[in-house]
């Protein structure tokens, strides 16, 4: 009878075939998880083949966080392994993405050194549910483009509002994450939203036709175009070679200047940047240098108040 090969055997030769202890297996079977198949003469419980197999299936659903009343259903047969397999990974899967959005946060805390203001309203952007996270992100591009300077519904603004909206994927990365943790903090900045309100104007206008002139050339193409040559030339904006480029981008749009200063915006920069990591995207090359070189060019041609359009915002720094 006590023949750990036998068809019986006692709770202590159990405990010593599957490693668990006698107090465990005890709990179990009062639970009726793993229940005795039977009485010794003395009263002793003894247990069958089965029950080895039930303790190693209620090891490995206790260690995967299973709780005892949904294992109590499967040994029951009332619930199927699959079933609850399926529910504590979704259950796992809310958790990891708790975690990832934690360590975002922490991490981008202590690569900012946030002051603790800073940090409640990161982890509140972060803890943001997929449907909060589309409505803040709705509300900045409607103050966007609602009210712009023609339709609103028109194909170029359509275009041009989905190539600004982020979409966090159902499994993020932890760089996307810390990535929309900032760009969700940049859309609510007041003056970033004028900004790009102002971009989106003049985007727009190139795109459907100036005065139903059909398409211009967009403005950052064109001083790609013009500047990259004499920048990799090494020619300075005040240099008297720059004079043709200047005169290029002036024929370009009268008011170049306060538009290439809005687009030089540091943060204009930096949401394209956070956009193609959170959706996925190769990262954009950087127009900054060309930008620079025009602006200080024009800005040399023509002192501020000079030229029709031109403001006193200071340089990028």
């Amino acid at each position: 009878m006590n023949d750990p090969l036998g068809p019986l055997c006692s709770i202590g030769e159990l405990a010593r075939r599957t490693g668990l202890t006698v107090k465990a297996i005890r709990f179990y079977s009062d639970r009726g998880i793993v229940p005795p198949t039977g009485r010794s003469p003395a009263g002793y419980r003894l247990y069958g083949a089965d029950a080895l197999a039930r303790l190693d299936l209620v090891r490995t659903l206790r260690e995967l966080g299973v709780g005892l009343p949904d294992i109590r259903k499967v040994v029951a047969r009332e619930l199927s392994l699959s079933e609850v397999a399926a529910a504590h990974a979704d259950a796992l899967a809310v958790q990891i993405r708790t975690l990832r959005l934690r360590h975002a946060v922490l991490t981008a805390v202590a690569r900012r050194d946030s002051d603790p203001e800073e940090m409640d309203l990161m982890h509140r952007l972060a803890r943001l549910s997929e449907d909060e996270r589309r409505r803040l992100i709705d509300d900045f591009l409607d103050s966007v483009f609602t009210g712009s300077a023609g339709s609103a519904g028109s194909g170029a603004f359509v275009g041009i509002r989905r190539s600004l909206t982020p979409e966090l994927p159902d499994n993020p990365e932890p760089e996307q994450i810390a990535a929309w943790v900032e760009l969700a903090e940049l859309s609510q900045d007041g003056e970033f939203r004028a900004l790009v309100r102002r971009l989106v104007e003049h985007l727009a206008a190139e795109q459907e036709g100036a005065h139903g002139g059909g398409p211009r050339p967009g403005l950052v193409p064109t001083v790609r175009e013009l500047v990259g040559p004499v920048l990799a030339a090494g020619i300075e904006p005040g240099d008297g070679a720059a004079a043709p480029v200047v005169e290029a981008l002036l024929a370009h749009d009268v008011h170049v200047l306060t538009r290439l200063e809005a687009v030089n915006d540091p943060r204009r920069e930096r949401y394209t940047e956070l956009l193609a990591v959170i959706n996925g995207w190769p990262a954009p090359e950087s127009v900054a240098p060309v930008l620079d070189w025009a602006v200080e060019a024009l800005r040399v041609r023509e002192p501020v108040g000079g030229v029709p359009g031109a403001s006193d915002v200071p340089s990028r720094p």
